[in-house]
């Protein structure tokens, strides 16, 4: 075994911008770095900070949200709602002794693979100089 840490990340996607963007990304042979596990979800207001907790708890190093942009989103308001609950749950993984660098939220809409595949090698570098989360942190309280 190499001594180099290679993170996990969960990334909760938007079925109907990130994770569109996230296709053309794949779709266009655009490289970026293999370390997100995905989840598609109808829209990141249905996200639950239980689900970024679970996925911490089950070994992932960082959390990715991506939504539409402001004002795009098919749910009216509903990333702006996801924002505000994740403002809230960075207090809560803090509280954990969890880094708010851990839990990224972005906007990427279904035209920007490029942003995509940009936003996922940031989140990566971040979390590799990080090195891995604390599991001790959040295990107890998650399940």
């Amino acid at each position: 075994m190499t001594g180099t840490f290679e993170p996990t990340i969960v990334g909760f996607l938007c079925n109907w911008c990130s994770y569109a963007g996230a296709d053309k990304a794949g779709a266009a042979g655009m490289p970026y770095p293999p370390n997100l596990r995905t989840i598609r979800v109808m829209c990141t207001g249905r996200i639950d900070a239980q689900f970024v907790l679970k996925a911490f708890a089950e070994g992932a190093d960082g959390v990715l949200i991506l939504g539409c942009h402001p004002g795009d989103c098919h749910y009216k308001e509903q990333n702006y709602r996801a924002l505000g609950r994740h403002r809230l749950l960075l207090r809560v993984l803090e509280q954990h002794g969890i880094e708010r660098q851990r839990c990224r939220f972005d906007f990427v809409s279904a035209a920007e693979a490029a942003e995509f595949a940009a936003v996922v090698g940031e989140m990566t570098a971040d979390i590799r100089q990080l090195g891995p989360v604390n599991l001790r942190a959040v295990g107890a309280d998650a399940q």
